[in-house]
């Protein structure tokens, strides 16, 4: 071997382990190589496995329903578990974006969607505390991705890796559609719209503005630096900071946020030294909780409920315009006040617009919470001889003329053939003779009442009443045209019952809204005007000739002291026992019901607490106020009365069998009634004496002292009531009503 070929071999053997390890390195690299291609091309994967951001839908993060009154003040929001009311940037204080930015996203401004640099510096971050989580690499715009499209919230594993993948490339197509800054300030307001801040007494507050309203009891934009850098710090772990329940974690992480803003040169280190020396400052707030007028405030919500659903109710976002009238309210609870203080008793009113079947007012004694039941809009009580109204109109729709048509009033006891026993008197014994039925309405006769009911029918009357609109349930007994009914009815049904006479016959749907507002996103709303839903169930010439005689009835017959100095019409009503007492009356442009008993018992008010004595004087009081300036005669109608030939059985031949004597009532002086003559007596003497006084069977209710022996049928949890249900007729009724004889039947 020549020396040459030795020093090659000898060249080649000592190159040898370097050679090897550089060909190592080499190997290592390429697998490095081929890894790293293989993990881009995994997360390049993952990131397209995922949907476009164009095929996500934006989830509706819901908002608080808030509820106005008839001048759009705020009357409260429906109850929700989430609380979220969306406000414009505008709105939003500087401060409150810049410690947002400070605390969760400081190069937001800088990035596209995905901050690469701070992924670095989190997962340094992250092996230096040991492998535990003590900073994200999640952008604002991220965040706002998951918050707003995906709803993922996987934080470990290799599955939390895939999702930060495709919240990456979501966030940076996100930028893409709002670029520049108009898009960094949507973005921004967008997140902090809808980021949660936390959970207080249940109901978790989405948004710088429930946040505001629920942890300082101001609105966003009053927040101050110390308030807003307590609150961008909320969102990283709302229960961890919490500053009620950790107030010390709290201020440390508010701490923490005012000297972020410092090193961003948002702030001064003096400002962020001095924010840091003040009190957290938190206060419980009522603002999602508190609610005025209540129990109208319910009625509101159970007729969302009715017309949209529960769970578009619970879905939040809406804007209710409602028919509450604060100055009325405001005057039906005054007079209800004056008219209860020291007594025990309650009282109710309702006022129905007319012309559209708004409630404008809806009050009464009780306080919320203390009843289960709204005594104006669910009680039930029994209504007295207000319902004689019903069976008046149940004749002027028939064409009996009230002026010409008359009935001896006397004590009524014989078996009518189609519904059995009648039995009816006064509780004073006394009877006005033959009288028409002008005269009988402003006596409040239940002698000729019951006649005429029998006449025209009870079934009819049942339909009258139906037609006027009362909803619960009847069952065309002849007690039902005297007030004496199964079920009861409430102070909202005669109201809008008499309102139907007042519209010149037409009967409106009652309603409390009347405009929704459905959310469609940024700030923008779906308004939907509610109109009117009316029937034309009367010609006017007919309620305009029942409004003459109830008017009469105002200023000389049982309803004198509901006089309010304006034309008015109205009836009186009282039930057995003087347990309940009603005064339900109109003027041209609203109908007002007001009913006087007990809330939670069926007992007397007391001796003479009759309706027009203890209601009567409540529905002037008001009214007077209630009316406003208006002071209009009732209207002429457009379709005059037309009367024509009634001859019904009792109206022409009176009850044989049965004729009462020609003195009906003989007085300590000796003089009858009929001799002394009833039309100049005190509104409080027979009047008021013959406001519904029945006895006995089929003809009971109205004001009379009658007990039949049908007990009276237990409440069902589903309908709550005072307690004051009608019993029925000892005698069953026939299947179907009578008829006049002679008669045309009903149009």
């Amino acid at each position: 071997m020549s020396r040459r070929e030795r020093q090659r071999r000898r060249r080649r053997n000592q190159g040898g382990p370097g050679r090897i390890l550089f060909l190592s390195l080499g190997v290592v690299t390429a697998l490095v190589a081929i890894a790293g291609l293989s993990f881009v091309g995994w997360i390049v994967s993952v990131a397209t496995s995922g949907p476009d951001l164009t095929e996500l839908k934006a989830r509706d993060k819901g908002a608080t329903s808030v509820v106005f009154d008839a001048d759009g003040r705020r009357l409260g929001v429906i109850q929700a578990p989430v609380l979220r009311t969306p406000i414009p940037s505008s709105a939003i204080p500087e401060v409150m974006k810049q410690a947002t930015v400070s605390i969760e996203d400081r190069r937001f401004f800088e990035h596209k969607g995905v901050d690469f640099e701070g992924i670095v510096r989190a997962a340094f971050k992250n092996l230096e505390s040991g492998g535990d989580t003590v900073q994200g690499g999640s952008t604002l715009t991220m965040q706002l991705v998951r918050n707003l499209y995906t709803g993922d919230d996987t934080r470990s594993g290799i599955d939390g890796f895939k999702r930060k993948i495709r919240e990456a490339r979501l966030a940076e197509d996100l930028e893409d559609l709002h670029p520049g800054a108009q898009g960094k300030k949507w973005i921004l307001t967008t997140y902090i719209n809808s980021v949660p801040y936390g959970t207080v007494g249940g109901q978790e507050a989405l948004g710088v503005s429930a946040a505001a309203r629920v942890f300082f009891n101001k609105p966003a934009g009053k927040l101050e630096l110390h308030e807003a850098a307590l609150l961008a710090g909320l969102p990283q772990a709302p229960s961890l900071y919490n500053p009620f329940q950790n107030p010390d974690r709290a201020r440390a992480r508010r701490n923490d946020v005012l000297s972020r803003m410092a090193d961003e040169g948002y702030i001064s280190h003096a400002a962020a030294n001095e924010a840091a020396s003040r009190p957290l400052g938190v206060q419980q707030s009522g603002f999602y909780t508190r609610r005025e007028e209540r129990f109208f405030f319910d009625y509101v919500r159970q007729q969302l409920i009715d017309e949209y659903g529960i769970e578009r109710v619970r879905q939040g976002g809406l804007r209710v315009y409602t028919t509450l009238d604060r100055s009325k309210q405001r005057a039906a609870r005054a007079s209800i006040a004056k008219a209860v203080a020291g007594r025990d008793r309650s009282a109710a009113i309702v006022t129905v617009d007319p012309a559209n079947g708004h409630i404008v007012a809806m009050a009464s004694s009780a306080n919320y919470g203390d009843l289960e039941y709204n005594l104006a809009a669910q009680g039930k009580y029994q209504a007295g001889s207000t319902f004689k109204t019903m069976t008046l109109m149940a004749a002027l729709r028939r064409g009996v003329d009230p002026n010409s048509t008359s009935y001896t009033s006397m004590p009524l006891k014989f078996n009518d053939p189609e519904y059995g026993p009648i039995d009816v008197k006064t509780y004073s014994g006394s009877y006005i003779g033959r009288a028409n039925l002008v005269k009988a309405t402003l006596t409040s006769d239940n002698s000729i009442y019951q006649q005429l009911a029998l006449d025209v029918g009870p079934d009819q009357v049942a339909q009258t009443a139906r037609d006027m609109g009362i909803k619960s349930k009847l069952l065309g007994y002849p007690a039902e045209s005297l007030g004496g009914l199964r079920h009861g009815v409430s102070p909202l049904e005669m109201a809008n019952a008499y309102a139907t006479i007042a519209s010149g016959g037409f009967r409106n749907r009652a309603t409390a809204i009347t405009k929704v507002c459905f959310p469609l996103g940024s700030g923008k709303f779906d308004c939907r005007t509610r109109k009117a839903r009316r029937h034309k169930a009367f010609s006017d010439g007919v309620t305009y000739e029942a409004t003459k005689i109830l008017e009469k009835n105002v200023t000389g017959g049982t309803g004198t002291k509901a006089q309010i100095g304006c034309p008015a019409a109205g009836k009186t009503g009282t039930t057995d026992d003087f347990t309940d007492a009603w005064f339900v009356g109109y003027t041209p442009r609203l109908a007002t019901a007001v009913w006087v008993g007990h809330a939670k018992d069926k007992r007397t008010l007391g001796p003479g607490s009759a309706g027009g004595e203890v209601a009567a004087p409540i529905w002037g009081d008001y009214m007077k106020t209630a009316h406003g300036k208006f002071c209009g005669q009732f209207p002429k109608p457009t379709e005059p009365f037309k009367a024509r030939p009634f001859f019904g059985k009792y109206a022409r031949t009176g009850v044989k069998g049965n004729k009462a004597d020609r003195d009906y009532r003989i007085d300590p002086g000796g003089a009858t009634d009929l001799e002394r003559g009833r039309d100049d007596r005190a509104p409080g003497d027979l009047y008021e004496d013959l406001d519904g006084n029945g006895g006995g069977n089929g003809g009971t209710g109205g004001q009379g002292t009658s007990t039949p022996s049908t007990p009276t049928p237990t409440p069902t949890p589903s309908t709550p009531t005072p307690g004051t249900q009608a019993p029925a007729p000892t005698a069953p009724p026939a299947p179907d009503g009578g008829t006049a004889a002679g008669g045309a039947p009903p149009p």
